[in-house]
């Protein structure tokens, strides 16, 4: 009996299926504001933070990318877009590799640039990196999982 009132509480609920642009937009614009700043590319300002010309490319580019990426995963989630063959595992692909790359940047800030005393130094003091990495994190690990489901389930 207990459960069935809590079954009926929880479907009472709306269902939000676009909640992860909550996440994913603001994610993208960070990264893509953070590599449209480091244009044009110039590996003097790299060399400033001790890093190689093609570390500091990767880097610039990557931060775009990832923003891109991430936007146009979203978009695939679209139902009448996901719809399309390949479509839906596509934009799950690179939602997920967009997240790697997200998570990969944020790293190189957090221990090469940062260069923070202690992990907890990071948590305590560096929150929009912290953010950032586990938003990629994020969707790095889920990528568009949701939006999978429903089409295998049509």
């Amino acid at each position: 009996m207990k459960n069935k009132n809590l079954q009926t509480y929880w479907n009472a609920f709306p269902d939000f299926g676009w909640s992860h642009l909550l996440l994913r937009i603001p994610l993208a614009v960070v990264f893509i504001q953070q590599g449209l700043s480091k244009l044009p590319f110039d590996p003097t300002v790299g060399a400033a933070f001790g890093l190689p010309k093609l570390v500091w490319w990767v880097v610039t580019y990557g931060e775009i990318a990832a923003g891109i990426g991430l936007l146009a995963g979203g978009l695939a989630s679209l139902n009448k877009i996901r719809n399309i063959p390949f479509v839906a595992e596509l934009g799950d692909l690179t939602t997920r590799f967009s997240g790697i790359t997200m998570c990969s940047i944020s790293t190189g800030v957090i221990w090469v640039v940062n260069k923070p005393e202690s992990l907890t130094h990071v948590i305590l003091y560096d929150n929009l990196h912290v953010f950032l990495w586990v938003g990629g994190l994020y969707f790095a690990l889920r990528g568009n999982w949701a939006a999978s489901i429903a089409v295998n389930n049509k």
